[in-house]
């Protein structure tokens, strides 16, 4: 697989997946939660909220994803601990070299239609083929 495959089949910056799969804690069943999954059932996207913490900066990140954590309540240790948490996990955002690739992921992220031309050329070359297949195949049966 290319690159450019793996950008079609993963649209979402990569400079966000070691925060966004880093765990926020354990909910009340034991599983592990993860970054990703907090923001998610915050009703927030994931890699547009990560991208907005950078553009925070450490500080402003660090309160604003406190914050965050403070209104998720699946996680019982977070209500006493989202300010470590948070100072945790903002370690995990890029930044100075990593960084440099912030505006193309935030643009990504920002539009999410990243690969959607080359999808629709995808799907209407595969209704032609099965248009084609259909119409050849029906007029030399039964002769």
């Amino acid at each position: 697989m290319t690159m450019a495959e793996g950008k079609i089949l993963n649209p979402n910056p990569p400079e966000f997946e070691r925060f966004l799969y880093a765990s926020v804690g354990e909910d009340r069943n034991g599983y592990v939660v993860t970054v990703l999954s907090t923001l998610a059932r915050l009703g927030l996207d994931p890699w547009k909220e990560a991208a907005e913490l950078v553009a925070l900066g450490r500080d402003g990140g660090r309160a604003r994803l406190g914050t965050l954590l403070a209104r998720f309540r699946d996680v019982p240790t977070l209500a006493s601990d989202n300010g470590r948490v948070a100072r945790d996990l903002t370690l995990l955002l890029p930044v100075g070299q990593a960084s440099l690739g912030l505006k193309r992921a935030v643009s990504t992220v920002g539009n999410g239609r990243l690969g959607t031309g080359r999808a629709i050329w995808a799907i209407l070359a595969i209704v032609f083929v099965l248009y084609q297949v259909l119409t050849a195949g029906g007029s030399g049966f039964g002769e």
